[in-house]
């Protein structure tokens, strides 16, 4: 698995269009705290018991019409949850799996709050809410 910045992955994105962009944050965070614009959702793990969703390769097999070498990105709330699903992706023959560095929101600051210092909503990037 490839780690990109924010500002790196739109880049990416710009010049892969084929690849797909995955939200695997929960569908709350999708909807009500937004997501970069034309990011697909398939969640990761999502309330109320916070499982891993155990369709989750097969969902984003779908997006990739069975595509193994179709490039993947993954983006979460901080960085975190996009890796284990990256890992997930990678166990299942996806070889070309990206994961967004600081994810959507970014890292906590010292008030423990996300989106001042990294982030793809602090760098400005695209982003929606629904």
């Amino acid at each position: 698995m490839e780690h990109l910045t924010p500002k790196e992955t739109a880049e990416f994105l710009e010049k892969n269009p084929k690849a797909l962009f995955i939200d695997c944050r929960s569908e709350m965070e999708f909807l009500f705290v937004g997501h970069p614009a034309g990011a697909l959702h398939v969640s990761w793990n999502d309330g109320p018991d916070w499982d891993v969703n155990p369709h989750f390769v097969g969902e984003v097999k779908k997006f990739a019409g069975h595509v193994h070498d179709r490039p993947v990105v993954l983006i979460c709330r901080s960085g975190n949850r996009s890796v284990d699903a990256g890992n997930a992706l990678e166990t299942a023959g996806f070889t070309r799996v990206y994961n967004v560095l600081h994810g959507f929101e970014g890292e906590l600051d010292d008030n423990h709050h996300r989106g001042s210092i990294n982030g793809w909503r602090f760098e400005g990037l695209e982003w929606e809410q629904c």
